[in-house]
């Protein structure tokens, strides 16, 4: 059990999640410190995408707690009854929730706006950044992922690879402490899984917080500062990745990693 709550960073304690009657998240623990790389791996169903959306309260957990840079989530825990979890303070939920940029596995992107609409709407409907100050800050994050030339561009024009290189500069265009991924590759076509790989690759080599769950274990491995592998509902072993991808003490992840070899 974890005895207090990090200054900075993010520290999840004893997180609990049923959805559908299933137990998803069973007492799950995780710290994330300021500048590490966490890659989050595991089979189909065992809680990794659950968790990470309980980061940023976009799934509300039944039980625990969540700290954000020493601040504590104001969470109601669901009751014995079957009452729902639910938030308690809805304006830290929004500030907390611009303050982790988030890309989805299948990119939700505005179809009726073009790129640099998509990308420029969060920093002015959620953080009242002028309209004009926010264009040059997607500009910028557009170039940053190699869209320069797509901001007048709508999503249908754009191939996987690129709407989800979008949803990565919208991600950045909040100047988010924490980027979170969410099997950002998952829902491409194989010949465009390696752009946005190397997007996020850069994005790893400038120390940025970055938390990924994925099932590219060559990229985990070589961009990852530690790795968590989640087995039923709970992390059943985490380690940096020359011992954890090398060595691994759980047999469930050697089953893992040979079946993905």
């Amino acid at each position: 059990m974890f005895r207090q709550a990090v200054q900075h960073g993010i520290r999840a304690e004893r997180i609990e999640k049923r959805l559908g009657g299933n137990a998803v998240l069973c007492g799950v623990n995780l710290d994330i410190r300021p500048g590490e790389i966490l890659s989050i791996l595991g089979s189909s169903g065992s809680g990794k995408s659950t968790l990470l959306r309980c980061l940023n309260l976009l799934t509300i957990p039944d039980r625990g707690d969540i700290w954000v840079d020493g601040e504590k989530l104001a969470i109601r825990a669901a009751s014995q009854q079957g009452g729902q979890a639910n938030v308690i303070d809805h304006r830290q939920a929004r500030r907390i929730r611009a303050s982790m940029g988030m890309v989805f596995q299948n990119f939700n992107l505005w179809p009726h706006k073009t790129v640099l609409e998509n990308v420029t709407e969060g920093p002015v409907l959620v953080k009242g950044i002028r309209r004009d100050e926010a264009a040059d800050r997607g500009r910028h994050y557009l170039t940053k992922v190699g869209l320069s030339d797509k901001t007048d561009a709508y999503p249908r024009h754009l191939s996987g690879g690129q709407q989800q290189r979008v949803a990565i500069a919208r991600a950045l265009a909040m100047e988010p402490r924490t980027l979170l991924f969410d099997e950002p590759t998952s829902a491409l076509d194989p010949e465009l899984v390696g752009e946005v790989l190397r997007v996020m690759a850069a994005l790893a080599e400038e120390g940025r917080t970055m938390v990924i769950v994925t099932h590219e274990l060559a990229f985990a491995r070589q961009v990852s500062t530690r790795a968590a592998f989640m087995h039923q509902g709970l992390i059943e072993e985490e380690g940096v990745p020359s011992k954890f991808f090398s060595a691994p003490t759980s047999s469930w992840l050697r089953s893992f990693l040979a079946s993905h070899r």
